[in-house]
Formats: C-alpha cells, sequence, structure tokens
C-alpha cells in the first residue's frame, strides 16, 4: 500500500466543501445530460465483470465491501497511513 502524503487544512476544507456542496436542479439536469462514450460504458461492464467472477456470491461480495469500507475510514483516521 501506498503511503499518501497529508493534505493542508485549506485543501481538506476545499474538499469538503465541494463533497458536501449540492447542485441545484439545472446543474444535475446538464451533468446527467452528458453522455457516457462507448469505451467509458465497455470499461464499466469489463469491470462489473472482473468484480463479479472474483466475488461471485453476495456473501463475498459484502465481505469485500466491509473490508475496503474498513480499510478507507482507517485512512481518514491516520492521514501518514
Amino acid at each position: 500500500m501506498t503511503k499518501l502524503s497529508p493534505i493542508s487544512e485549506a485543501a481538506r476544507a476545499d474538499l469538503d466543501r465541494l463533497a458536501k456542496r449540492e447542485l441545484s436542479d439545472e446543474e444535475w439536469r446538464t451533468e446527467v445530460a452528458i453522455p457516457l462514450l462507448a469505451e467509458e460504458i465497455g470499461h464499466t461492464q469489463a469491470l462489473a465483470r472482473w468484480f463479479c467472477r472474483r466475488y461471485p456470491t453476495a456473501a463475498s461480495r459484502l465481505a469485500y465491501v466491509r473490508r475496503a469500507y474498513a480499510r478507507w475510514q482507517r485512512s481518514f483516521a491516520d492521514p501518514f497511513v
């Protein structure tokens, strides 16, 4: 696992602001009206097929998500990890 450099408080505040920003109805419609490229669709489908082969049951998928979420939470608990 690679170690991430800590981000500044200003950058963290900017990211937090962006993550919590609510889009207007018009902004939302504009974003969702952009069509996906065939390449993007194919890549997403390939990733989904790989994931379903790697984790064939609902239980194995849920176990993976729980592990990934725990890793993600730990990365926020210690920014120097």
